[in-house]
């Protein structure tokens, strides 16, 4: 089965299905400082409770090579995730590399108010916008010294003939 169709057998589709994978992509690059101030700006705190963990573990990481190889155990990395209830109901989960527990947890408690409709916009402008832009600004930043160092051969001159 196809992660569409086991996406549309659980329910989720179409652009909220996008949208909590862009947030979720979001949150597990973000960093501790970032969730901990949007924490702070938040003006009524959820009560929370815990589902599961936080907890570390390990993860086995795949590689292939090329663009097209068998794939190969690469190695293992440590994961912390994370799931919270708030007290509408609302679950969130959260995964990152490494081994913080507080931002694991501060990360499901953003996606479980990100998918409420009260708390969304907020969390879109104070949290989820500034990480996409830092993101953004860094791969920007990486890309322009890559260019820098690039070298073209073919407007090399090979000699007189």
């Amino acid at each position: 089965m196809t992660s569409a169709k086991k996406n549309q057998a659980a329910g989720m589709t179409g652009p909220a299905e996008s949208g909590r994978k862009r947030t979720a992509d979001l949150l597990a690059r973000a960093e501790r400082r970032e969730l901990e101030a949007a924490w702070e700006a938040l003006a009524d705190k959820p009560v929370v409770q815990p589902v599961r963990g936080p907890e570390t573990g390990l993860v086995m990481v795949r590689g292939r090579m090329g663009g097209g190889g068998a794939p190969f155990n690469l190695g293992e990395v440590t994961v912390t995730r994370a799931t919270v209830r708030l007290a509408s109901g609302t679950v969130g989960h959260a995964q990152a590399l490494g081994t913080d527990r507080e931002k694991a947890r501060l990360s499901a408690i953003f996606d479980a108010l990100w998918q409420e409709a009260e708390t969304q916009a907020f969390i879109e402008q104070t949290l989820l916008t500034p990480i996409a832009a830092r993101i953004s600004e860094a791969d920007r930043r990486k890309a322009d010294e890559t260019a820098a160092t690039r070298v073209d051969f073919f407007t090399m001159v090979r000699g007189d003939d």
